[in-house]
Parts: C-alpha cells; sequence; structure tokens
C-alpha cells in the first residue's frame, strides 16, 4: 500500500500523554506539514499559533475546559498545543483551517507523536483574554480559532475502531 495512505490509515487519535517534552524540531516539522496544506484558492490564509510555554499552554487548556463548563484538562496532558486560526473574511476559512489540521495531525504521527483535534478554539479566541495572548505574539487582524491540535508522546496507543459501512455511494 502507498505509504501516504498507509499513514492515514494508522493516525489515531491520541488522549494520553506522557509529560516528556516534545523536541522544537518535530513541532516545526508538525507545523511544516500545517503550512503545506491546500487551501481556497491557493490564499494560504490560516495561521498557526505553536504554544510550546507551559503556562500559556495550562491557561488555554482552563479556558477550553470552562467552555465545557468543567475543569479536566481537555489537552489529555499533551504538553504542546498548536492552534489553528483563519480570518473571518476569507469565505473557505473553516475548511482551509480543518486542511492545516490534518495535515499537522498526519504529520505528527508520522514522527511517532500523537495528536488530537481538540475544539472550542473558537470560543476561546473570541474572549479579550486571548485576543491580547494573538496580539502579544504579533498577530494583526480578526481571526477565528478553527482548532486545537495537541501533541505529545503517547501514553497509550489506541485501536482502530472499524469504518462504518455503507459511506460511499458510487454514480457510474
Amino acid at each position: 500500500m502507498n505509504e501516504i495512505i498507509q499513514a492515514m490509515r494508522d493516525r489515531r487519535a491520541v488522549r494520553a500523554y506522557k509529560p516528556d517534552a516534545v523536541p522544537r524540531e518535530l513541532v516545526e516539522q508538525v507545523v511544516e506539514a500545517g503550512l503545506w496544506a491546500a487551501s481556497g484558492m491557493g490564499r494560504q490564509a490560516p495561521i498557526i499559533l505553536a504554544v510550546t510555554d507551559r503556562a500559556l499552554r495550562d491557561r488555554l487548556s482552563a479556558a477550553n475546559a470552562a467552555v465545557m463548563g468543567r475543569d479536566a484538562d481537555p489537552f489529555y496532558g499533551a504538553p504542546v498545543v498548536l492552534v489553528v486560526l483563519a480570518p473571518r473574511d476569507v469565505p473557505t476559512s473553516v475548511y482551509d483551517g480543518s486542511l492545516v489540521m490534518g495535515n499537522m495531525m498526519l504529520a505528527a504521527s508520522s514522527l511517532g507523536l500523537g495528536s488530537c483535534w481538540i475544539h472550542r478554539a473558537k470560543e476561546v479566541f473570541d474572549t479579550a483574554e486571548f485576543k491580547r495572548v494573538l496580539a502579544d505574539a504579533g498577530v494583526t487582524g480578526d481571526y477565528e480559532g478553527i482548532g486545537n491540535c495537541i501533541l505529545g508522546w503517547p501514553a497509550e496507543e489506541p485501536a482502530p475502531k472499524p469504518r462504518r459501512e455503507g459511506r460511499v455511494f458510487w454514480v457510474e
């Protein structure tokens, strides 16, 4: 089987992480993969906020949990959060950001890292607190949070779920 298709089949959402740091070089490779995602009209509009600072990661986690009305870590202990955001005025922003997320999760898996898409980036980055985080990082413009790609060393290897039948309809 083609190695890219095999990578797609092997990737899993990881929801348990070791506390060990991820080397910056690996995070950079995952981010680079995200930057190569397809985008509507080739705009390359989504941006990535790479969070490796533990204090900011923990603030993000707390804000994300608060959206759900919980206090458990929605990032499952992962030490890295790659937040994908896209300009609100780009019609394909959600789709483009989703492709960035997909590329990064595949890249993470290919490097032996675990990843998982965690929602609620939109709600968190619509707050004044996290708009300031973006401004402090040098981000200008009106961005919408698309997703949080958490990264780390997997503490478990989830088994694949069987694929549901009846999801392809051929018109020939």
